[in-house]
């Protein structure tokens, strides 16, 4: 409580409090607060992983047709083994079976750098035919009503329904697809239709010539 303090003709006011309490009271007001949210996010994050695992499975049996089951393998000297649980999550490809356990093929997450922000994407790729024959896009904060049709515009999404991976993917404009590594950009968002196939180039890089039969 502060002092108070006489002013004259008997009416006295409140002393402002210190400098050194004000900083103190801010101080533990922050403490307080941090810790809330700390306990708030160690309280929600089973949730959160739990919901992140659900979708991440959703889009892998999305992504290669007919596929039931999934099992996670990363890279290790150059070599694809099964992924433990230490495993980084943007290390793991995904490979998708039937439900007599034949592999259908391999989901593969990838992200780059859009127009705006970057794409979190996942596609589907069939190593027998070397082909992409899916892709979901997991996160995009590309322009609403342009960008974002990577993700809402049902043409462009086909484009990766059967989209052969040699020599390279390539964008085309103004459907001028002719041939079955092309995609036809979006209007008005050729960007971030680049965007999408250079994320796709680069991921097959990393990981296409380390997948076969497992």
């Amino acid at each position: 409580m502060s002092t108070p303090v006489s002013i004259g003709d008997g009416v006295e006011t409140p002393r402002e409090p210190g400098g050194a309490r004000m900083i103190a009271t801010l101080a533990l007001a922050g403490l307080i607060s941090g810790v809330a949210i700390v306990g708030v996010y160690e309280l929600t994050l089973p949730t959160i992983l739990a919901n992140r695992a659900r979708a991440l499975k959703a889009a892998v049996l999305q992504v290669v047709p007919g596929s039931q089951t999934m099992k996670p393998f990363t890279l290790d000297g150059g070599a694809l083994v099964e992924a433990t649980d230490d495993t980084p999550v943007e290390e793991r490809i995904y490979a998708a079976y039937d439900e007599g356990g034949n592999l259908l093929g391999y989901a593969i997450p990838g992200e780059g750098n859009g127009f705006q922000d970057v794409i979190e994407l996942i596609y589907g790729y069939d190593p027998k035919e070397r082909k992409i024959v899916g892709l979901q896009v997991l996160e995009s904060r590309e322009t609403p009503g342009l960008g974002d049709k990577i993700r809402k515009d049902a043409a462009f999404v086909a484009n990766f329904d059967d989209l052969s991976v040699d020599p390279e993917v390539v964008v085309v404009k103004n459907s001028h697809k002719t041939k079955g590594n092309e995609v036809d950009a979006i209007t008005g968002a050729t960007i971030s239709s680049k965007a999408v196939v250079k994320i796709l180039n680069v991921t097959n890089d990393r990981w296409l010539s380390h997948l076969g039969e497992k």
